[in-house]
């Protein structure tokens, strides 16, 4: 995990949605933007929540590392008798 900030926004007319997280706080994020979602009062969408949701699972797979070879591992039931 990193110390870094992320920043996700998204302008619908006058409103601005702006949601800013760490790797640790992921998964809380993602709970928001399904409470928003479900608040009839706000501009905020389903359609809002999924594709904001989207991103930040996208930005997931980004950060993480590549294995360079696929070694199996001990914990890797299938492979081993």
């Amino acid at each position: 995990m990193s110390d870094d900030i992320n920043v996700l926004a998204l302008v619908k007319g006058a409103e601005r949605y702006v949601f800013l997280y760490d790797d640790a706080s992921r998964a809380e994020t993602l709970r928001v933007l399904g409470r928003y979602a479900s608040n009839p009062e706000l501009s905020f969408t389903w359609y809002d929540a999924a594709v904001l949701s989207q991103k930040i699972r996208q930005e997931t797979q980004k950060s993480r590392p590549l294995r360079r070879f696929n070694i199996p591992l001990a914990t890797d039931k299938d492979d081993f008798c």
